[in-house]
């Protein structure tokens, strides 16, 4: 392939900086629609007026072939395509439009749903988190116009339920695996470990999550008659957790190797405690390396503990307590062996023979990716031209399973995870931003890639 020149790297530089005010209405338009996946909290026509936000956009930018498919969750996907020149190869595009509820608007800064500028950064729900990734995706394409793409051509995929995690887009792939063949696929819904810091995503860790019930008594019994020798089922609960980690904050269910090790990017400590949120004085836990246990070894956390408020509580020895506990697991590790490790676990670390019922959850597989390709090769270059510095690779602890599915069905195709989530997004949290920076960088990146396969 020929390298760009560098009078080429800058004009389109200079061309996707001028659409960046073009980004942010985009990105002010597609805030403002509440698009979250669940008919509880949201009307649903806001996800299909969503929908035909990015459906419309994207046919603006380039794509000639874009329609609207529902899935089997009922969520409505954004499916484009641009077809490629005889033997030039294709790359797909992904985000997703949907997001993760606002929750309570005062603990926001500002309106959740109404794009607001801050310090430089754009606030609001999905911003980053998914929303702008695919305002980025349509700055490479416009910036490059139709002209710029080449022979190259271009998929463009954009999910409506990904936060839900109902699945709707990975049946799809399963049923309707041609309208995700590409040699290349980039999936936009990761970033930077930090703002200007290129950075690919090569591992993903699975889940494998159970709910836990426990029982003692037929039912509660006074704590002052009774406290003691009855079997309290909290009491029993809580040391069943407690088995799940050792004293240094290691995960250690039985049968499973904790011992797993990252050789990509660090993870700094200072830099962990500040995207983390540990509080002064509170240690972090583990006795690896911070990347090694977020990367590269299985992790048990308690998500949820039904029994008694604290407020309202009877004297009372309690007679049953549940659990959920969320298992990460990492590439190389199979996620059913290990849920069924987890199940064994809980099982013998039951005292007093308190009866164990555990309920299973659908497994998540973990996704490695394969940088050894031509496309990593060009995304690589192209970071690099957009951002001055070497791509780094690092690791993800949260589990993305379109990424397995597209694996499974298109096993040829090299995946790419990166995109303009860096950490001081906040994402899923109050006050989510972005750094506009970013994403015109990330766009950058992107349309180089696209003008360099599109000229073979």
């Amino acid at each position: 392939m020929t390298e760009p020149a560098s009078a080429d790297i800058e004009a389109l530089r200079a061309r996707v900086r001028r659409l960046m005010p073009q980004a942010r209405t985009d990105l002010a338009d597609l805030v403002a629609i509440p698009t979250l996946a669940d008919a509880r909290q949201v009307d649903p026509r806001e996800c299909l007026r969503g929908a035909q936000w990015a459906r419309d956009a994207f046919a603006a930018a380039g794509i000639p072939q874009i329609d609207l498919v529902e899935t089997a969750d009922g969520s409505v996907a954004v499916v484009g395509h641009r077809p490629p020149a005889p033997g030039m190869p294709t790359v797909l595009l992904y985000s997703h439009y949907d997001i993760q509820p606002a929750g309570d608007h005062a603990a926001w800064s500002s309106d959740p749903f109404t794009l607001t500028e801050r310090d430089g950064r754009w606030y609001g729900r999905g911003a980053a988190d998914c929303k702008g990734n695919l305002v980025m995706h349509l700055t490479a394409l416009r910036a490059l116009g139709d002209d710029g793409l080449g022979g190259v051509g271009v998929r463009v995929i954009a999910e409506g339920s990904e936060e839900m995690g109902t699945g709707g887009l990975e049946q799809l792939v399963v049923e309707r695996p041609e309208l995700f063949a590409a040699d290349l696929i980039i999936i936009a819904d990761s970033g930077n470990v930090a703002a200007g810091r290129p950075t690919l995503t090569t591992s993903l860790r699975g889940n494998a999550n159970v709910d836990v019930h426990v029982e003692t008594l037929v039912g509660e019994v006074h704590s002052g008659m009774f406290g003691g020798p009855a079997p309290d089922a909290l009491a029993a609960l809580i040391a069943m957790l407690a088995s799940l980690r050792d004293a240094h904050g290691d995960t250690t269910v039985d049968g499973l190797d904790t011992s797993g090790t990252w050789r990509g990017a660090a993870y700094p400590e200072d830099r962990f405690r500040g995207d983390a949120g540990v509080l002064e004085g509170v240690a972090v836990v583990g006795s690896g390396a911070i990347a090694d246990s977020v990367w590269a070894r299985p992790t048990a956390t308690v998500l949820g503990i039904d029994c008694p408020p604290v407020v309202g509580s009877a004297a009372a020895v309690q007679p049953h307590a549940s659990a959920r506990i969320n298992l990460r697991v990492p590439p190389g590790m199979d996620p059913g062996a290990a849920q069924d490790a987890l199940v064994a676990h809980l099982h013998a670390h039951a005292p007093w023979g308190a009866r164990v019922r555990v309920e299973r959850e659908t497994v998540g597989r973990p996704f490695p990716a394969h940088t050894d390709g031509p496309g990593y090769a060009a995304l690589a270059d192209a970071l690099r031209a957009a951002f001055g510095a070497d791509a780094e690779y690092s690791g993800q602890g949260g589990a993305i399973p379109l990424c397995t599915a597209l694996a499974e069905q298109h096993p040829e195709a090299e995946i790419a995870l990166f995109g303009v989530e860096e950490p001081l997004c906040n994402i899923h949290a109050p006050d989510e931003s972005v750094d506009p920076g970013e994403i015109e960088r990330c766009a950058l990146a992107e349309a180089l890639l696209l003008r360099r396969l599109g000229r073979g």
